[in-house]
Formats: C-alpha cells, structure tokens, sequence
C-alpha cells in the first residue's frame, strides 16, 4: 500500500514527518491562499493544508476538488497554530502541509444525499444511496462495533468448547410461526425449498448426532410485517447443548453478555440476572419483555372496582377479566386533556376499549367515571394504588392479556413523555415460566407459544391431555432494557411426549410426518436430553449502539416496505427464468395511473 498513515492515525509524535494519506475530501475550505480540507477514511479525520509557499502544484490542483473526490496526498505533519486545535478528533493538534496532491476519482455534484449528520436526508433516499451513507463515521462506528460484537460471541463460545457448524439454507418448508421464503427448483418441477426461519431443527439434529455443544452466528428469514427490530432478514447467536438444565443456560448466557459488553463497550454487566415468571412480568410491567429502568408498577384492581355501576368494569369482571391500573406522580402537571386522549389511543392500538383516566383531588376525585364510582370504591382504589393528592392514575379493564398489554404500552409511553428511562443502564432479566400453548382465535386452535418442539415443565406433562391451556413450558426469554434478545427452551427429546404436542396442536401424525418426518425418526435413535436458545446479534448491537431501528447496525438493510432500495430488490425476472423454473405468474397488475 502507497499510504504510510490513515487518516485518524497522525499525532504530534509524527510532527516533521513526510508522510503520505489517502481518502475522501469530506469538506473543503478556502481561505483565500490557503485551501483547507478535511481528509476522511474509516478510520478518521485529517486537516490538510494547502499553501503554495509548500507547493503551487498541489494548490492549484486543490482549486479543483469537491465533496467526496478520492484522492492521495503527501506532505509533512505540522503541530497547528494556537488556539486551532480540534479536541473532537484524534488527529486535532496536528495538520499535514500538502507538498503533492492526485485526484484518484472525482465525485458528481450535487451529490444525492448529505453525509452531514445535520443535514441528514430522509431515510428510504439514505438506503437508495446506501454506498454513501455508510461513508458516515457515525454509522461505520456501528458496523465496527458489530464485527467485535461478533468476534467477541465467537471467542467466547469457543472457550466454552462450542463447535460452529454450518445448517442447510436452501432446506423444507414447515412453517409453524411466520410465512416461509420459498425457492423454486429447476430440477424438481413444482417443489420448493424454504429460507430458515432458524435452524431449530438441524440443531436438534446434531444433538442427535452427537455434537454437545453447537452455536453459529446464521442467517434467518422471515415472511413477516416489519417494524424498527425487524428485518425480512436478521442474524442470530443460536446455540444448542445436550445434557442441560435451564440453569446450564442461564449461567452460560450471563457469562456471554459479561463477556460481550466488556469486550465492545468497556462495561461491567452484573451477574446473575433477575429472573421473573411470565404472570409476574404481565401482571407488574404489562410485558413479557419489560423495561425495568424505570419503576411506574402495574396494580391489579379488579378486587376493589367489583359492585360499581360502571358497566365496563361489572363486564369484564362477570367474564373473567382483569382490571389494571397505573398510577403517574411526579410529573402529572405536564399531562393535558390532549395527552391522555393520545394514552388512549395507544391503549385502543393494543386491542384496549379505551383508557379511563382519574385525577386525585384529595379524598375525591376528577374523572370520566367519577360518577359511577362510590365513595367506597374511590377509597379502595387510592388504598390499592397509594395515589395522592394531584397524581394520575390510568386504568384498563379487558381480558387479562389485552388489559396487561395495552396499559403495559401506556406505562411505555408516559415514561417517554416525562423522560424516565435512564439511557446509561443495562437492565438484563430472564423472562421463564411462559405457557406452552396459546389460543389462536383465527384458526381456533392451540399454537405454540415459542415453538412445537418445547418441552413442558414435567410436572405439566399430564395436562398435554386433558387441559393443554394449563401447561407450563420449559422456555425462557433474556430481556435487556424493555427488548427481547434472545429465547430459548429445553426440547422435548422424546417421541411419546412430542405426539402428545402434536396433539394438543391440532397436527395428525401424517401432517406431523410430512412435516418433521426427518427429526421424528432421528428421536428413534437415542436422542439425548437438550436445550437452547438464539440471540438476536441485530437487536443487542442495536441496544448497544444506541440506535433507533435495527437497520442502522445492518449494513444493506430492507425499508419499512421490505425494498431494498439500492439494487431494487425484489425485482421482476424473466419470462425465460419463469420457464426454467416451470412457474407461471398469475397476478392482476394496477391500472396504470393516467397523465
């Protein structure tokens, strides 16, 4: 390589150096006989200076240069004069004297988007010019942080004996959670291959085969409506282990994240990690994935709403619900009328009837419901929730889900709007004792909570039978700072309890054959007791970087669309590729739009 430093390397240790650097023109400034400009690579910033007391060449050469033009640059380091130092850059006590200066490549103008952090264009034109924004220090700093985030996974996992193995990309369709990613075969007209949602089941495999202790850092894909912690495709830790409690997970998992964050961020992340049932996370946060950086406690009062002539309330108590309600105290002043109808509509977006709202005046109080509320009731519900004079207190009735969920929600947002979530914690804690089964109102069946191949608790085994709605599952999901990382289970190993499971789930043994068939007939061969759990690399750089949307630590992200804006992806094929791959498109196009 022809340059001697990169751009963020020169300190007043190479004053009166020749050296040579080469990069992009990230500003340019002219001050008359002197021309400034700010040198960039990857690794930092350099101030160039070009006078023609050192050189007329370069100076007249540096009249033409623009924003982004690549270019190489000799010269000799010099300290800056007083009082131009720059304390936010590395390089910022010294500046290099050009002595000669090439154009590598020069740039167009205007270019499409700034890189300016300040002048930043909206997203989907930054993703369309992707191969610019990624030119930005801040998002570099991302993508670097995520490679010794990968690095340091790795070098721990291979301490703790862990084997990466390689899983299928191109392997069966058996979707049993999001829709599949199919991919036509040439050679097999009319079957298909699917995209991994995970590699669960080759994992489990491998048990079988022997390998104890497996991770790898894989690809996974989904068919599934996006948001800011998703992506079409995403990347996980997934490991398997044979011969474990949840307990062997836990200790190594909590060892990972001790590691991981102190190899990344410099931070001691304590040990062991708080462990909360799902009923009790539900119930106390109204999330199985709570953010506990802030208190702001769920309270169950459907006790001391019972007998008020508040229909609602006699409702959901008469049908088995739950009523769930969330005092506020410091802050309350900031609340108007306008920002608790905009409560309630977060309330109302997660399935909620509405948000009934109660100012404590003293004894007594102001509210939508007052009237229907006797003294006796307003009592016990400021008893139960401890409120004062001037707090605020928020209040669901629904059916126990919903009403955790939707006021779960709520608590999210009051803690934005008074600014109370403290940015510089790490709050880790295990989520466990999830339900096996939930009810799918759609398709009126049981479906699994996390996967078909989780075991109960044993001491559930028998409701598999008798009352599926009961059992408990040998699942756990790591949460960090209200975001779910990771989850995981203890796998059923048997063939006996696995038909049981498929039972419960509305599978006949020919679906669950033709399903599974390949796992089902490696149970019959000595499967050993195993367990895992997948952590979401995407997510946890996300956290760890501060970043808003998982795809600022992805490097060729999808847009909310699932459009990969830059190649235009998903495009259209040919009708040449269609036929060698026997497929014929049956889709009404759209009206083209008159002029």
């Amino acid at each position: 390589m022809k340059r001697t430093h990169t751009c963020g390397q020169l300190n007043e240790k190479n004053i009166g150096k020749k050296v040579l650097l080469q990069g992009w023109v990230a500003k340019r400034r002219d001050h008359g006989n002197l021309i400034f400009i700010d040198l960039r690579d990857r690794y930092g910033i350099t101030q160039v200076v070009f006078n023609p007391k050192d050189s007329k060449d370069a100076h007249k050469e540096a009249e033409k240069l623009g924003k982004e033009f690549v270019v190489q640059i000799e010269g000799k380091v010099s300290k800056r004069p007083g009082g131009t130092e720059n304390k936010d850059i590395s390089t910022g006590k010294v500046e290099l004297n050009a002595t000669s200066l090439e154009i590598l490549n020069k740039a167009e103008t205007p270019l499409p988007i700034e890189l300016d952090k300040h002048l930043l264009a909206g997203e989907d034109q930054r993703l369309k010019y992707r191969f610019l924004d990624l030119r930005r220090p801040e998002l570099q700093k991302k993508i670097v942080l995520r490679h010794r985030l990968v690095k340091s996974f790795r070098d721990y996992f291979d301490k703790q004996k862990f084997v990466e193995i390689e899983t299928p990309i191109l392997a069966k369709s058996t979707p049993e959670g999001a829709r599949d990613y199919l991919v036509p075969s040439r050679v097999q007209p009319g079957k298909f291959f699917a995209l991994p949602q995970s590699p669960q089941l080759f994992k489990q495999i491998l048990m079988v085969s022997g390998f104890d202790r497996y991770m790898q850092i894989v690809k996974c894909f989904r068919d599934e409506d996006l948001r800011a912690d998703r992506q079409p495709e995403f990347t996980q830790v997934d490991l398997e282990m044979s011969f474990v409690e949840p307990e062997d997970i836990y200790e190594l998992i909590e060892g990972a994240m001790k590691q991981v964050f102190k190899d990344t961020l410099g931070v001691a992340v304590k040990t062991p990690f708080p462990k909360l049932s799902f009923e009790e996370a539900m119930n106390t946060y109204g999330s199985d994935k709570p953010d506990t950086r802030f208190e702001l406690k769920l309270v169950d009062v459907t006790e001391e709403m019972k007998g008020t002539e508040f229909g609602i309330f006699n409702s959901t108590i008469k049908s088995g619900g739950s009523i769930k309600a969330l005092k506020v105290e410091k802050g309350c002043e900031k609340f108007s009328k306008k920002d608790v109808d905009k409560l309630t509509e977060v309330a109302k977006l997660y399935k909620a009837k509405g948000l009934m709202s109660v100012w404590v005046k003293g004894k007594e109080i102001e509210s939508q419901i007052a009237k229907f509320l006797p003294e006796k009731t307003v009592k016990a519900l400021l008893d139960k929730t401890k409120a004062k004079r001037n707090d605020l207190i928020l209040i669901v009735a629904d059916k126990w889900e919903t009403a955790c969920n939707s006021i779960g929600y709520v608590r999210l947002a009051v803690a934005a709007k008074l600014d109370l979530i403290d940015k510089s914690k790490y709050n880790f804690l295990w989520v466990v004792d999830f339900p096996l089964l939930e009810w799918n109102d759609d398709e009126q069946r049981y479906t699994a909570m996390h996967h078909p191949f989780t075991s109960p608790l044993d001491s559930d085994l028998e409701f598999l039978d008798s009352a599926p709605e009961k059992a408990k599952a040998k699942a756990y999901d790591i949460v960090l700072n209200g975001s779910e990382i990771g989850g995981g289970s203890i796998r059923i190993h048997r063939g006996d309890v696995q038909e049981k499971m498929f039972k419960a789930l509305g599978i006949s043994k020919a679906e669950a054959e033709s399903k599974f068939g390949f796992l089902l007939s490696a149970f019959k061969y000595g499967a050993p007791p195993h367990g895992g759990i997948a952590l979401g690399l995407d997510r946890i750089a996300t956290i760890m970087t501060d970043s808003d949307s998982i795809r600022e630590v992805i490097a060729f992200p999808k847009n909310k669309a699932s459009i990969s804006l830059m190649d235009n992806a998903p495009s259209e094929v040919s009708e040449k590729q269609l036929k060698e791959l026997s497929l014929k498109l049956d889709i009404e196009k759209a009206p083209e739009t008159k002029k």
